[in-house]
């Protein structure tokens, strides 16, 4: 071949004499790559991270967090808020205007609420102070409108006052004794202002239900001086407690077996105490129409926590003095007509005389008592309907309806 066809050959670095000299510009390039290329990486991955983490803002958008939250119960129209500043209870404590408030005695307490005229100031005054010393809040219902009167008491400033013309205990209890409102208080005695109290000790009595495991309970009523309607209600001597009462004779016969009230699982209305839990079904049962509550005693039991029979009863030891006596329609000081017995109708009313004599009292009386009646057959009707319109709804007492259509 000749001189010019031959390749000129020509080393990668040069004229490089030996391999001494070729490591020297190897190595240093080498390491060049290899820093180029982890912080190539560092960079990459700082960028993944920073995307990621917009990724991750996105994620926490509403849309996500109502996914996210959808099984967290809070209560109705607190949406728009944050969870720990809803307060779902309240009470009927008096805070100061400044400082700070008194200590509590105990760290729970009861509440004792009672529909009050002034004609019953005296009986009440001597009820009230019967329970005061035991930590209750007292709350009175004026249903003559006079609060004013009732200032020269030494407990007066302390008690809660509401007034409403001619309103029951039950309209008050209904709108002023919301479950969420008296929460913080173990049990709730809702009583009428004509219960005489020589022979009952509120504390003694608080002891007995919770030791007995009574959901609904009342005092048993003195026998012989008390207006006795049911024969449930009347005291047993030498008893502590009872939950059913007999009579195999006559009508409404209550029997060992017997499984309903007024046999058992029964308390009547003018005295019923209630636990926390008891009243917070009870007040959802009360009907925001009928006011005189008349037939809501036969169903008080579906509240008792459990079996009726055993957490419904009568405290025989703590007993009180039912005096009977006709407020709402009547005079207050003195009974004017027979209390078990229906009220008189021509043509389907009342007759009332407009005139302000005994015999208009007790034509009011007989309206109002009129009224009850009419507010029973009611409320039982409604049961009835409600009972057949929900068929998710299984009744824990079914031989009560059997007894019924047999």
């Amino acid at each position: 071949m000749s001189s010019s066809c031959r390749l000129a050959v020509v080393p990668l670095f040069g004229d490089l004499k030996n391999k001494k000299s070729w490591m020297w510009i190897l190595v240093p390039s080498a390491l060049l790559l290899i820093l180029v290329y982890f912080f190539g990486s560092a960079l990459i991955t700082s960028d993944y991270t920073k995307t990621t983490l917009q990724w991750e803002v996105v994620s926490s958008s509403p849309t996500s967090q109502s996914d996210r939250c959808k099984g967290r119960c809070i209560p109705h129209g607190t949406e728009p808020l944050p969870r720990s500043i809803v307060k779902e209870t309240s009470d009927l404590e008096m805070r100061p205007l400044w400082g700070h408030p008194k200590q509590k005695r105990n760290a729970m307490k009861n509440l004792l609420a009672i529909a009050v005229g002034i004609k019953q100031m005296e009986l009440v005054n001597k009820l009230v102070k019967k329970f005061l010393p035991y930590n209750f809040t007292v709350m009175l219902f004026h249903y003559d409108a006079n609060v004013d009167q009732w200032r020269d008491l030494e407990w007066c400033n302390s008690a809660i006052h509401v007034s409403a013309v001619n309103q029951t205990k039950w309209w008050f209890a209904k709108r002023f004794l919301h479950p969420d409102i008296v929460a913080e208080y173990k049990y709730i005695f809702l009583w009428d202002e004509d219960l005489g109290v020589e022979n009952f000790n509120p504390g003694r009595y608080l002891s007995i239900i919770q030791k007995e495991g009574l959901e609904i309970s009342q005092p048993a009523l003195d026998p012989i001086k008390s207006e006795v309607h049911h024969r449930i209600t009347s005291r047993i001597r030498n008893s502590i407690v009872h939950r059913r009462t007999y009579k195999p004779q006559g009508g409404g016969r209550c029997f060992e077996n017997s499984t309903a009230p007024p046999c058992t699982g029964w308390v009547e209305m003018m005295a019923p105490v209630f636990s926390r839990a008891a009243w917070r079904c009870s007040w959802y049962m009360v009907q925001n129409d009928l006011i005189h509550a008349w037939g809501l005693d036969k169903k008080l039991g579906y509240c008792a926590q459990g079996d009726r029979s055993k957490n419904v009863g009568v405290v025989d030891i703590e007993y009180i003095v039912h005096k009977g006596l006709p407020t709402l329609g009547g005079s207050g000081e003195n009974k004017t007509e027979v209390h078990n017995r229906a009220p008189s109708r021509s043509r389907g009313r009342v007759k009332s005389k407009s005139s302000a004599s005994p015999s208009s009292m007790f034509s009011d009386r007989s309206q109002v008592r009129w009224q009850s009646y009419t507010e029973q057959f009611e409320f039982l009707r409604r049961w009835k309907e409600a009972v057949s319109g929900d068929k998710c709804w299984i009744d824990p007492y079914p031989q009560e309806q059997k007894n019924k259509r047999l």
